[in-house]
């Protein structure tokens, strides 16, 4: 092969990984901020002027009460910041080989969804280890957090973690995935409120 030849191979193939590894779009970076931001204003407006009682009933023996829900949400938000987001900053590169637009809307179609149970890991079951407003105003700050990394320079499409229920994901996908989860668990606090023995105050 002649060095004219092997020239425009490398072209070629540099063409393909730019392909393969290009970041998210403004657009899809704008959508993913709109959920960070919603499903944030979820989480506040639901719990927002609780009494105690409101807080800790428990509608039945195996479900969580508005408090723990909101621990697990928390929680939830910690691991990402915490855990999730130095290994996405930090590991080499590793493309997914799974759909990436198909990824994303599989996250915005199940993770919300209620109709699937799904049994939290033992460092996210709730413990009430904090008070109420306390665990609100972690999850705000952990929040913050999230909306710093999507915001960043990182190619957020580069880096690939695995997560336990959905797969690898790239930081995007998990962007998306943290902003879905405290939206279905917001749901899951509605359902509480809504249960008829839900106190009056």
């Amino acid at each position: 092969m002649r060095i004219n030849e092997w020239k425009r191979l490398h072209l070629v193939l540099a063409a393909t990984v730019v392909v393969f590894a290009q970041d998210v779009t403004k657009t899809e970076r704008d959508q993913a901020l709109k959920n960070l931001v919603d499903s944030r204003a979820g989480v506040v407006e639901a719990v927002k002027g609780l009494s105690e009682a409101q807080l800790k009933f428990k509608p039945g023996p195996d479900r969580w009460s508005v408090a723990e829900t909101l621990e697990h949400i928390a929680l939830t938000e910690d691991l990402f910041v915490n855990n999730i987001r130095p290994q996405l900053e930090s590991s080499t590169a590793s493309i997914s080989t799974r759909d990436a637009k198909e990824v994303d809307a599989m996250i915005l179609t199940k993770v919300p969804d209620r109709s699937t149970k799904f049994q939290a890991p033992p460092p996210l079951v709730p413990t009430g280890r904090w008070t109420p407003q306390a665990t609100l105003d972690h999850f705000l700050v952990s929040r913050q957090e999230t909306i710093s990394f999507l915001n960043s320079d990182h190619n957020l499409r580069d880096q690939v973690v695995n997560h336990p229920a959905l797969g690898r994901l790239d930081g995007y996908q998990w962007v998306l995935a943290i902003s879905a989860h405290s939206a279905r668990h917001t749901k899951q606090i509605l359902e509480v409120k809504a249960d008829p023995n839900f106190p009056a105050k």
